[in-house]
């Protein structure tokens, strides 16, 4: 058996994605105009990836049920434990969740139990695991994470008149609770709020005079991106008084935990998580926001961001540092004729972003340039040569 593949990923073509990004990188026409959102490689049922095996083209989860032995000798299960994406994002997605491995069994259980389908809207949990990830911006990036500190929520409530009432219901109340109130609010009451501070910005808005750390330009900016009426006012959009605005330059990464609501906002970077499609949305989307669940499977914790490094120049080989036990992303440089000799001890997923290489497995040689992936099984020694200068990102299980 061979131990180093093609591997093609699939694309989402979900509403809030750009049109030109991922064809650029993936070196693909767009003639229809499609949104290119989200492109995956890995295993997930949703969108499993296409390997070039000895027998044709086949599905990857298809491929490691015939050749376990691809995963590694201490495999878990006949999958990948990570899911790797690029994303474009253009416009907003949803504020977002996800649920511990705990809740997300439970959760799978529950919903099957009632009989939901796994196609359902309504549907919360489509699969049993968790969904913790970790993200490096391919762009300046600009994202929603975690509660803000309480005191200064309350100062940014202050500054705005419309909302200097919640800011007082904030000092008598813990986050939990004012969030809760926040979520269940009535159309009416989001009108008070909000409707004021759209007014009072608008002008300033249109004339590219509102600073992106401020929540205003943010707010205005969400409801024309997602063309939000404004007798329909989503309370997801308080949120941005509520949560850290982070700004990622390009190179620069975070890592969301379990139960850490956030949401991307406008960039284009590269995502890697567990193996999992479990969202619990918290506003900004047309879809089916659970706010019982919602607020059961929330960390209203206060957080400072912790911003990942870039990968340093200088280092051939780089491991980007995080919490996670399914996954890990290494950043690979290389030059024009410069060699690097790799070994996995668990399946990878390597994923060129600049330049050409060859890959040498044995007798195999395969020729990659950007946009295009591999799969290299566990237990391998393979070299990268280097034919023009660029990077590649190797999505795998830490060791």
């Amino acid at each position: 058996m061979d131990k180093i593949y093609k591997l093609k990923g699939q694309s989402q073509h979900y509403v809030w994605g750009g049109k030109n990004y991922i064809p650029t990188l993936l070196n693909i026409p767009n003639h229809t105009n499609q949104c290119y959102a989200e492109w995956w490689l890995g295993t997930h049922n949703s969108a499993p990836s296409i390997i070039e095996s000895e027998q044709g083209e086949l599905l990857l989860n298809e491929f490691i049920v015939q050749n376990p032995t691809a995963l590694g000798q201490k495999k878990l299960a006949n999958t990948l434990p990570y899911l790797l994406k690029i994303l474009d994002v253009e416009k907003p997605l949803s504020i977002q969740l996800h649920p511990t491995k705990q809740q997300a069994e439970t959760g799978f259980i529950r919903e099957n139990a009632k009989g939901i389908p796994l196609t359902d809207s309504k549907r919360t949990y489509k699969d049993n695991n968790h969904k913790p990830e970790m993200m490096i911006a391919l762009s300046d990036f600009w994202l929603l994470h975690g509660f803000n500190h309480k005191e200064k929520i309350i100062a940014t409530l202050k500054k705005r008149p419309s909302l200097t009432a919640l800011a007082e219901q904030l000092t008598h109340q813990n986050l939990d609770q004012f969030y809760a109130h926040i979520m269940q609010a009535e159309q009416a009451q989001l009108f008070s709020w909000l409707h004021p501070i759209i007014i009072e910005n608008k002008t300033s808005y249109q004339h590219n005079q509102l600073s992106l750390n401020n929540p205003d330009y943010w707010v205005l900016y969400t409801i024309e991106a997602m063309e939000v009426p404004l007798d329909k006012l989503d309370a997801g959009l308080i949120c941005f008084y509520l949560f850290n605005i982070v700004q990622l330059k390009k190179g620069e990464g975070i890592y969301q935990d379990a139960g850490i609501p956030h949401a991307y906002l406008r960039g284009q970077n590269i995502e890697l998580m567990s193996c999992s499609d479990n969202v619990i949305r918290g506003g900004l989307t047309p879809k089916h926001v659970d706010i019982a669940e919602l607020l059961k499977i929330i960390d209203c914790h206060e957080i400072n961001p912790k911003i990942i490094p870039p990968a340093p120049k200088t280092q051939s080989v780089f491991t980007y540092v995080t919490p996670a036990r399914d996954f890990a992303l290494t950043n690979i440089r290389y030059k024009s004729n410069q060699k690097l000799t790799l070994e996995t001890t668990y399946a990878e997923i390597l994923l060129i972003m600049e330049g050409e290489v060859k890959i040498y497995q044995n007798n195999t040689t395969l020729t990659l340039k950007k946009g295009e992936a591999a799969f290299i099984c566990a237990d391998t020694d393979y070299q990268i040569h280097g034919i023009t200068s660029g990077y590649a990102v190797i999505a795998k299980q830490p060791e």
